[in-house]
């Protein structure tokens, strides 16, 4: 009995080590796997060409360029390998070669037999001197990438730029995206990354012991071709994109054009203007990433969020008219130089003291005191439920994609604010507030917040007389328009068509009677609010929303203009300026146009600045002219001038 154990067991021990012997070769060592690739069948990536971006108007923006890389199969570099050889002939220092070595084997998701790449952007000179001994480095391959090409030297923050993906990236399809490649990071680059990207391709091919290829691996049965990424056409015409910018010159802030009828973007501009080219070089892209100051990388027009000034009057005019707490015609508001509650005070300039105002005046004369008594009505239309009175009013508000995220297309945006009466019970406390602690609400400062895209979308609403379209910046792709459900259907507000009716007479009389009788023009219809948004960090903003021509409205500008003063100062003039270059091709009146361009605000920005730093305890006094120029004086020079 006992021989019988003995035999089971040294049995059993065999297999245990068959199975050991399995495990360490199949799992533990590469030696089969190298010589696997040593002597068997190539494969390689085939980059598709990234898909173009066009205007509107078919101008092409960004392209396609070729490049070549050298990348590094880590798990092939033995202790034989002659790096002062390799180094010598790639070009490179030995430091640079261990370092990314280093760096390579010290990624999370290491894969020793993975290819990663060691030399980016390699001229055609070298590659074809590479190409020549790469015969001599089994451990090296040269892979062609596509490079982006970009034909504009603008609307940097609407194109975006491409970069090498990170880990994140790549888990997020690990199928598709290996180290190395090249994914979209910002912009319409990013948002249409799966089109744009296009399908890699691959080709199999048999290798000899020198890595030379023999031929294709089975006639090229299993080889894929690659396919190109689709081209995108935008909705942004690049003429009226590049004027917008112009106007924003040697300033900051946003003007963002939309067509009422479609929701399609038709400029979008933030400044300071970010040159896309500027992302292809890491120094001058780290840079642009970096900026704190003027911050040229964060796009004003989608992710800034402002308080909205007076062209939001004619939101609580319009959430009054629907809640019933006001008419049309109703005469019960007289403005007695602003509104007064106790000891605080809004001051008005309206002129209409003392008699009784309606609401298309009030528009016109951007009455503070009509609009603040109006958003007074409306917190109190259920007695003792202030709350009550704010949710229903942000409900209207929400219906015209304030204080939401539009759910649109674009990479980035900001969804600002509209309180609700929960977030005063917060502040207050349930019970213990009245529409008085929140009546700058009523003209667009407070606690209001918008970005300068939900300004525009906001005056299309009211152009269309109570639906908008959701903003989008794609028409088309590979040919076909942009059939996407979220920008085909309507949305409706929850403001009835007949109420927006009055508020348009009432934004037309502002450029007859009101704040913008300076900019009227004989070529089309105008009508608008200017706006000027307190900022408690320095001078206030310029503000301005139009709708032209009135009686068929093809385009709505909003523009804001950080520290530009008031509204008729920058946003009213650029406002108009847009409208007359989309409608009739030409701008005519070129003193206006002039004055724009050529103005600039960055003595504001650095006084600004210097207030900031000030404050924080961090400013120096530069050195005195006087002391300046002595110390580039000779010794014998200064003895003279003293």
């Amino acid at each position: 009995m006992r021989k019988i154990y003995i035999i089971n067991f040294f049995v059993v021990l065999v297999i245990a080590l068959f199975v050991w012997r399995l495990f360490f070769l199949q799992l533990s060592t590469d030696r089969y796997k190298l010589n696997a690739i040593n002597t068997s069948i190539k494969q390689e990536i085939i980059f598709p060409n990234r898909g173009d971006i066009l205007d509107r108007n078919g101008k092409l923006l960004v392209s396609t360029s070729a490049s070549y890389e050298l990348d590094v199969i880590p798990g092939l570099i033995k202790e034989e390998f002659d790096t002062t050889a390799f180094c010598s002939m790639a070009g490179i220092t030995k430091d640079y070669f261990k370092a990314r070595l280093n760096s390579i084997r010290n990624e999370k998701h290491f894969r020793p037999l993975s290819p990663y790449p060691l030399i980016k952007n390699i001229s055609r000179e070298n590659y074809a001197r590479i190409q020549e001994q790469l015969y001599l480095y089994p451990a090296m391959t040269i892979v062609k990438r596509p490079e982006r090409k970009y034909m504009v030297h603008s609307a940097g923050n609407i194109l975006g730029y491409i970069n090498e993906a990170n880990e994140a990236y790549i888990k997020t399809d690990s199928t598709y995206y290996k180290p190395g490649d090249l994914v979209g990071i910002a912009g319409v680059e990013k948002s249409y990354e799966k089109d744009l990207r296009g399908v890699k391709g691959v080709k199999n091919y048999v290798a000899d012991r020198l890595m030379k290829s023999v031929g294709p691996y089975e006639d090229g049965k299993y080889d894929v071709a690659a396919k190109s990424g689709k081209t995108i056409t935008l909705t942004i015409d690049y003429e009226l994109q590049q004027y917008a910018e112009q106007l924003l010159k040697n300033k900051r802030g946003a003007i963002v054009a939309l067509d009422p009828k479609t929701g399609e973007i038709l400029a979008m501009a933030s400044a300071p203007t970010v040159d896309p080219n500027l992302y292809l070089n890491s120094k001058t892209r780290n840079a642009i990433l970096r900026d704190t100051v003027s911050m040229m990388n964060y796009d004003r027009a989608t992710q800034g969020t402002y308080p909205p000034g007076s062209p939001f009057k004619m939101m609580t005019a319009l959430a009054g008219l629907q809640m019933g707490t006001m008419t049309a015609d109703s005469t019960r508001f007289s403005c007695k130089h602003g509104f007064r509650y106790g000891r605080m005070k809004i001051a008005c300039h309206c002129g209409q003291y003392y008699h009784p105002i309606a609401v298309r005046l009030a528009i016109a004369k951007s009455c503070n005191n009509f609009f603040s008594e109006a958003y007074r009505d409306i917190v109190n239309k259920y007695p003792g439920k202030p709350d009550k009175g704010v949710d229903e009013w942000k409900e209207i508000m929400n219906s015209f994609g304030l204080g939401v995220y539009l759910n649109n297309d674009l990479a980035v945006g900001s969804s600002g604010l509209i309180p609700s009466g929960n977030f005063y019970n917060k502040r207050f406390g349930e019970g213990k507030w009245t529409p008085y602690q929140m009546i700058f609400n009523a003209i667009g400062q407070g606690d209001i917040t918008t970005t300068p895209l939900q300004m525009a979308n906001f005056t299309a609403a009211i152009a269309n007389k109570g639906h908008f379209y959701t903003p989008h910046i794609v028409k088309e792709i590979d040919g076909q328009p942009n059939n996407d459900p979220r920008f085909r259907k309507p949305k409706k507000t929850l403001v009835e068509p007949r109420h927006f009716v009055p508020i348009l007479e009432g934004m037309e009389q502002v450029f007859t009677l009101g704040t913008a009788r300076a900019f009227r023009t004989s070529a089309f219809t105008q009508a608008g609010k200017t706006g000027t948004a307190q900022n408690p960090h320095g001078q206030d903003h310029s503000l301005f929303t139009l709708i032209a021509p009135v009686e068929d409205p093809k385009i709505v500008v909003a523009v804001i203009v950080e520290n530009g003063y008031w509204g008729a100062r920058w946003a009213a003039p650029m406002s108009t300026l847009i409208a007359e270059k989309y409608l009739t091709d030409t701008i005519e009146r070129k003193s206006m146009e002039q004055r724009m361009i050529n103005s600039s605000l960055e003595g504001e920005y650095r006084k600004q600045w210097i207030e900031y730093l000030k404050k924080k305890g961090w400013y120096v006094e530069p050195p005195k002219s006087d002391s300046l120029k002595t110390e580039n004086l000779e010794p014998k020079q200064i003895a003279k001038r003293n």
